[in-house]
């Protein structure tokens, strides 16, 4: 429960993770990664599954780090002639 404050107002508790590297890492829903990626989702849970791009399962749902998704693009353009 947050602790209570003079004013009325109650203070929310910092979480900090263990690893503070983790405190750097934005993650995106795998919505956010079809729109950015122009697939469907459908591709984006494809690509989940077949470990070609990292996530982080979150109850029923995935997470997938921002930095990765850019990676991803980065690694996978095609320059053309």
């Amino acid at each position: 429960m947050p602790a209570a404050r003079g004013d009325g107002e109650q203070k929310e508790p910092t979480v900090r993770p263990a690893d503070p590297a983790l405190a750097e890492v934005r993650f995106l829903t795998v919505a956010e990664v079809a729109t950015l990626m122009r697939v469907s989702k459908m591709t984006v849970y494809r690509m989940v599954h077949a470990g070609e791009l990292p996530a982080v399962r979150v109850g029923r749902s995935f997470r997938v780090p921002e930095k990765a998704v850019h990676e991803y693009l980065r690694a996978a353009f095609i320059e053309t002639a």
